[in-house]
């Protein structure tokens, strides 16, 4: 059953033109042919970049973000309640108020204990600006390296200027080495970002970079296969183009130089509609949905490959909406936050720190309230208000 599985899997009709077989992608007359195969190195590749990862962030990136002047805040942690934990945990972490009536019931607590008891349990589990500035960092290093990487491999094909030439011998086609680093390398990263979803910050678009990755995995897995490498390798280049915009702005946002950063994000949102909705489309999607049919009958692999390119535009019309957005309340400076990838909880979590904070204050010296002054300039300075506070308009 599983040959029989396998045989349909790969069979010649799905994959590959009328008239073409596997056999013509064998290797012969000096051409060698990208294969199946040689995808199974990405596996130990995208846990080998994890490694490189953890010690990037622990001995370039940390350092860095200290010399910015960037400090793991230091939450205020709820007090251990094994009933509200458990609910916490395998329940709901932003209980409604009927459960919030009867958790106070249960717990001898007030209902105003219960939910302060939630937002500081929520507080503890949100990542702070450290580990936001090192993945951002991390990012940002791999983005501009293959962006840089992609300009080399590309600057002195024909197909880089004129798309008609990505079809042009198809698919006889000899694969090149720096195509070959540029794929596995591309391919190994988004494999690591899919292996470390579960440790990552968490944000408001993670349904959608998933769909992302895994579009893009795909995408890049089945033109590998059936040698649309040259439309493979304009494909990553275009998207790597504005990350590197992106994540550069992060991480001046999370330094706080706020008019780098400003500066940087109309960069990013000139970038991203340029390459994503206008390049993306009426070049790149235009070459492998009119230009194939020119040389051999539509196929069932050509659909698929032109239906994956469509989810990816659709996602980076959904990205373009929200930064749209950004812009708007940017030239009205009412942005505070990131419309596009900040936890969900941020806001809520950041505007009732504050109360937190200050119904500690009332706590500290066996219940007797601390002055104002002292408080400031004591040793208790440490409780101040939220950094978002101090943010009059921030992109990140």
């Amino acid at each position: 059953m599983f040959d029989t599985l396998y045989e349909w899997f790969w069979w010649d009709r799905i994959w590959l033109p009328v008239n073409l077989t596997w056999a013509d992608l064998e290797d012969r007359e000096g051409r060698v042919y990208a294969k199946a195969s040689h995808l199974y190195i990405t596996v130990p590749y995208a846990f080998a970049f994890l490694l490189i990862r953890y010690l990037f962030e622990r001995w370039i990136a940390t350092p860095l973000a200290v010399s910015a002047g960037i400090k793991q805040r230091v939450h205020l942690k709820a007090e251990d309640n094994p009933i509200l934990e458990l609910y916490y945990t395998t329940q709901c972490r932003n209980p409604a108020q009927a459960d919030i009536d009867g958790l106070s019931k249960k717990s001898s607590l007030s209902v105003r204990q219960v939910e302060r008891w939630f937002r500081r349990r929520r507080s503890q589990d949100r990542p702070g600006v450290l580990k936001k500035f090192r993945e951002a960092s991390w990012r940002f290093v791999f983005y501009l390296l293959a962006f840089i990487g992609g300009i080399v491999a590309l600057y002195d094909k024909e197909w880089f200027y004129d798309t008609r030439e990505v079809w042009t011998g198809f698919p006889k086609q000899s694969l090149l080495e720096s195509q070959y680093w540029y794929y596995i390398l591309e391919m190994s990263f988004y494999g690591s970002l899919l292996f470390s979803v579960a440790f990552d910050v968490k944000r408001k678009d993670f349904k959608e970079q998933i769909v992302h990755h895994l579009a893009t995995l795909t995408l890049l897995s089945f033109s590998w296969c059936v040698n649309y490498i040259r439309i493979g390798t304009l494909v990553m280049l275009v998207h790597d183009a504005s990350d590197v915009l992106l994540e550069s702005a992060k991480l001046f946002n999370y330094a706080k130089w706020e008019k780098t950063c400003q500066t940087l994000f109309v960069l990013f949102a000139i970038v991203f509609m340029v390459t994503r909705l206008i390049i993306y489309p009426f070049w790149l999607i235009h070459c492998t949905w009119v230009y194939p049919v020119h040389h051999y009958p539509a196929f069932f692999g050509y659909y698929f490959f032109n239906v994956m390119l469509v989810v990816l535009l659709c996602l980076h019309i959904f990205w373009a909406y929200l930064i749209l957005c950004m812009i708007r309340k940017f030239m009205f400076g009412t942005l505070t936050r990131d419309e596009r990838s900040d936890n969900e909880e941020e806001e809520e979590e950041e505007s009732s720190s504050t109360e937190d904070e200050g119904e500690e204050r009332h706590k500290l010296g066996n219940g007797s309230a601390i002055d104002e002054k002292e408080d400031k300039n004591g040793c208790f300075g440490c409780l101040s208000p939220p950094e978002n506070i101090y943010r009059s308009k921030t992109v990140y």
